[in-house]
């Protein structure tokens, strides 16, 4: 699989197995082997998921040598600072099975509206963070939904910076200057999300460029991830979607189509933004 190389010089998978809302046990147990067996080498999950038990079955029972894995969770807001996180790193291990993380995040930022003291907040759990890789308890480090606004002032405290920040990013919501801002930082972007929560692949204007490529609009939306340099992370329980998102290595955008895509009106968000959610 095509890796991104992490600003710490490790190279990550170019595209992630997301497990949100597959429920824990034989279902997501079931969910991760297959995807692994179909080629897929990053998992995605958060404690928040509550499945990391079923992934790290998945994972167990799989047969490939761990190190071929990258196996991502994050910590989530009520479990955060400094002796929180460090708490709830070692109950998603023991949940996992595993003896290190490859990425861990935080979830979601603390922010302006939720917390005066949003950056205390933020650079106490990023401080327990760096703990955990300075001991080599997880090989890179990032945050989720952390806004340039979110990210700027850890950036300018931290000792170690950010590897990765994995944004809700699908043709309809770019995020556009928090990707720019990011890459620019030498930050990889994850995208969650990347088809909308399934409103992008009825889209009719997807559906007339894909068919120029003979493609899904799935498999035009990873490509088009990808090639604007961000980690998609696509979700299906089906042997055959998952074999469909991976074979979107294999198609090359237009330069021209990659920007029409990126002019594409807002639709299909979440409706969640970091300074609003009430996390």
């Amino acid at each position: 699989m095509l890796t991104f190389k992490l600003n710490n010089s490790i190279d990550m998978p170019a595209m992630g197995f997301g497990t949100w809302a597959i429920a824990d046990g034989t279902d997501t147990a079931e969910a991760v082997k297959m995807a692994i067996g179909c080629g897929f080498r990053h998992i995605d999950t958060a404690s928040f998921y509550k499945n990391e038990t079923g992934v790290g079955r998945g994972i167990a029972e799989n047969g490939i040598n761990r190190s071929e894995l990258w196996v991502t969770t994050k910590v989530w807001p009520t479990e955060t600072g400094y002796d929180n996180t460090l708490r709830a790193f070692d109950a998603s291990l023991k949940r996992l099975g595993l003896d290190y993380i490859d990425l861990y995040l935080i979830h979601w930022p603390a922010s302006p509206s939720s917390h005066t003291d949003w950056r205390e907040r933020n650079l106490d759990t990023w401080r327990a963070f760096e703990k955990l890789y300075a001991d080599g308890r997880v090989r890179a480090i990032g945050v989720s939904n952390f806004l340039t606004s979110h990210l700027q002032p850890l950036i300018d405290s931290c000792k170690v910076r950010p590897m990765v920040d994995q944004l809700e990013i699908h043709p309809g919501y770019t995020q556009t200057d928090d990707v720019a801002f990011c890459q620019s930082n030498n930050i990889v972007v994850e995208a969650w999300s990347p088809f909308g929560r399934g409103a992008v692949l009825s889209n009719p204007d997807l559906t007339a460029i894909a068919a120029k490529y003979n493609c899904s609009v799935a498999q035009l939306c990873l490509a088009w991830c990808r090639q604007k340099q961000i980690v998609p992370l696509p979700k299906s329980v089906t042997a055959e979607r998952v074999k469909e998102n991976l074979a979107s290595f294999n198609i090359s955008l237009s330069a021209e189509d990659v920007e029409t895509i990126d002019r594409m009106p807002k639709f299909g968000w979440s409706g969640e933004h970091p300074d609003t959610v009430g996390f």
